[in-house]
């Protein structure tokens, strides 16, 4: 098939969206001259019509944005355009062609992305789609990679896929997360000691003798006597507010639900004032006081956020680790260190509640420390050696214990075969007869079928990559040749070197500093 020496990338419906685009310009030219020209010329509505046409000005710009898009590759480069920028990336610049997924909140969104060699990022505004399956944009980056083939120098043979999930996922919003919730349980912790001394004081606060001065008033307890005007309990988010009678001692004061519904107008009250603030509201029926946040409360909130702010920066640690491997390369699970967070939260959050202010100045507040750091030490070297990135193929077959009895292994053919057919096979089974597809996980054989190791060979074993999304993080991928269609297994490390070794199949692992191994790819068809 003879491809096409050049593509070219343009909306849907890009007609019909130009012309509403314009119509939408117009309209919202229309509105700001309403809004500029002196109001007796357009009447009493002239506030409507210009909101509304500024309103659809704006949905014109970005429709105009959607519309005047379009992307172009030819021998030259990629070019792309839009309606206030253009972009164009020689070949000699492009690395690689791939596609980036963003997470959405109902479907995920493929757009794809011009990997530079300067190491920076360009994404196209064409193609894109929110569907799994999608004919047409799968063409469409087949013609683009084939673009690149000709006239440029491709680094990968397949086509990347970068998700959520791989190496090369972004970092800024990690780091700028980490130092947010850093910063907030600096400040709630900087406000640790201060609540803890304003409890203190509260709680040693007297009633102001006569011969007080004025000045040394705002620290001892002054309770006057006040009439309540009215009182609006709000339910929900709203604040309920009590207003006294001649705006004495204040106008209003900001109280709970309960309170607003303890108090009616005409009741004669107490308030207590300290520090120039109401705290106290008391009746014949009913008592209000202010409620002051405890130095525990917000010593565990600095310690929530501190927990909080770990797990942002082990997903960084994750991608730190994982810098040698290919962008498309899925790296393995942040939840064990989650989960090492989780079992802190169990010791660390008791103990600030508890002793907010004496952390260390205490026998039992030390060894509690001693313990519970312990402990979490203890699950973090356990995270740290369960989210290891592993070499494909690893451990070796020396290191495999041999198979003995009837064993079933969890393991996935990804393709549809005579020995796997629909992929229904979740369970390989090994001993007691030849290796087979189950889909269950045992005992017996039941709706087995033989795996043909006699026609299979194995062209390399690696790391999952980002466009697959059926295999699990920590699993490994043979790539196996089944009399010429290619066919993949996955399983854990050990339990794919298990069944490769059952099936007598020799392999070659692909390094994270190894080339890409060549694929197959559908023919180029230009749009």
């Amino acid at each position: 098939m003879t491809e096409a020496s050049e593509m070219t990338c343009r909306p849907l419906m890009h007609r019909a969206g130009r012309w509403c685009a314009g119509s939408g310009a117009a309209v919202g030219v229309w509105g700001v001259l309403t809004v500029l020209l002196p109001t007796g010329s357009w009447g009493k509505w002239w506030v409507l019509w210009g909101t509304l046409g500024a309103t659809v000005g704006l949905v014109a710009v970005l429709l105009g944005c959607w519309a005047t898009a379009r992307v172009r590759a030819d021998a030259y480069g990629v070019h792309s355009r839009m309606l206030l920028r253009r972009r164009s990336v020689p070949w000699g610049d492009l690395a690689d062609v791939r596609v980036r997924v963003q997470r959405a909140r109902h479907s995920d969104v493929r757009r794809v992305e011009l990997a530079l060699r300067n190491g920076r990022h360009l994404r196209l505004p064409l193609p894109q789609t929110a569907r799994h399956d999608d004919p047409p944009f799968d063409s469409e980056v087949a013609a683009l990679r084939a673009l690149h083939r000709r006239y440029g120098t491709p680094e990968t043979k397949h086509l990347p896929v970068v998700s959520y999930r791989t190496a090369a996922r972004g970092r800024r919003w990690l780091v700028v997360l980490c130092v947010l919730l850093a910063a907030g349980a600096g400040l709630a912790a900087w406000y640790v000691p201060r609540a803890d001394a304003q409890k203190r004081a509260w709680q040693a606060a007297v009633p102001c003798a006569a011969d007080t001065p004025a000045a040394a008033r705002g620290e001892c307890l002054t309770t006057v006597p006040a009439v309540i005007a009215r009182s609006e309990p709000e339910g929900g988010k709203g604040a309920s507010s009590l207003y006294f009678v001649d705006g004495r001692p204040v106008r209003r004061v900001d109280v709970s639900y309960e309170g607003a519904q303890g108090f009616t107008a005409g009741d004669r009250v107490e308030v207590t004032l300290w520090r120039g603030r109401i705290r106290v509201v008391a009746g014949e029926g009913h008592v209000w006081r202010e409620h002051m946040t405890p130095a525990g409360d917000v010593a565990v909130i600095a310690a929530g956020l501190a927990l909080a702010a770990a797990y942002p920066a082990a997903l960084l640690l994750m991608r730190r680790r994982g810098r040698r491997l290919a962008p498309d390369d899925v790296l393995p699970s942040a939840l064990p260190f989650a989960g090492v967070l989780a079992a802190t939260a169990v010791w660390l959050l008791p103990l600030c509640f508890l002793h907010p202010t004496i952390l260390f100045s205490s026998r039992t507040t030390i060894v509690w420390w001693v313990v519970g750091s312990l402990v979490s030490l203890g699950l973090l070297g356990w995270a740290w050696g369960a989210t290891r990135i592993r070499t494909p193929g690893e451990p070796g077959p020396d290191r495999v214990a041999p198979v003995r009895g009837e064993t079933f292994l969890a393991a996935r053919f990804l393709e549809h075969t005579d020995y796997n057919p629909h992929g229904f096979g979740t369970h390989v089974v090994l001993g007691d007869g030849p290796p087979a597809v189950v889909p269950h996980g045992g005992p017996g054989r039941f709706m087995a079928k033989r795996i043909p190791a006699e026609r299979l060979t194995v062209v390399h074993v690696r790391r999952a990559r980002g466009g697959e999304e059926a295999v699990r993080r920590s699993w490994h991928v043979a790539d196996l040749d089944d009399a010429g269609t290619p066919v993949r297994l996955t399983a854990a490390p050990a339990d794919l070197v298990r069944i490769l070794r059952e099936l007598g199949l020799a392999y070659e692992p692909v390094l994270p500093s190894a080339s890409e191994p060549t694929a197959n790819e559908p023919p180029a068809t230009a749009t």
